[in-house]
């Protein structure tokens, strides 16, 4: 099932995300975060945008959300979105219908434009972009370092019509 975001999320979302800090290149954070800190950015982005969860049994097993995409404000019709899912969730559509929601509930916010940037390669994040309508626009090079590797990031980009 596929709700709105609870503060009493916070703790399994916080799970969620380090899992992904502390073992993979797809975010760049790389220090794990408190279910504090977790609320905080939940409480920051929902002011403005939705945060979604996957919950199955009560339990948060994936989220995605909007975010401001940058700070100038001829940027405000731009939002950057985010989807994690637990590492024994994926492959199970969790992802896809968290994104297909979130886009619905966007299409008729004001926003123009999605963005979605991606460590590379992640082909799994690239077909699930590509598959909801996200084309590729921007490739940036080594741009970031984690595990002592150099990362490039790709960026994807919704338009509504």
């Amino acid at each position: 099932m596929i709700r709105p975001v609870e503060i009493a999320d916070a703790e399994q979302i916080t799970d969620i995300y380090n899992y992904y800090i502390e073992n993979t290149v797809v975010t760049f954070e790389e220090e794990p975060i408190t279910p504090m800190e977790m609320r905080k950015r939940i409480e920051a982005c929902t002011a403005d945008y939705p945060w979604l969860v996957y919950a199955e049994a009560g339990k948060a097993v994936g989220y995605c959300y909007a975010t401001k995409w940058r700070a100038r404000s001829a940027y405000r019709h731009s939002v950057e979105t985010t989807v994690y899912v637990e590492k024994d969730h994926c492959g199970r559509g969790i992802g896809t219908a968290l994104t297909a929601k979130l886009i619905d509930e966007l299409r008729e916010s004001g926003v123009h434009v999605l963005v979605a940037g991606i460590t590379l390669p992640n082909e799994k994040s690239q077909k699930l972009h590509e598959k909801m309508g996200f084309r590729q626009v921007a490739r940036f090079e080594e741009i970031g370092k984690k595990f002592n590797r150099w990362l490039d990031v790709g960026y994807w980009e919704y338009k509504f019509e």
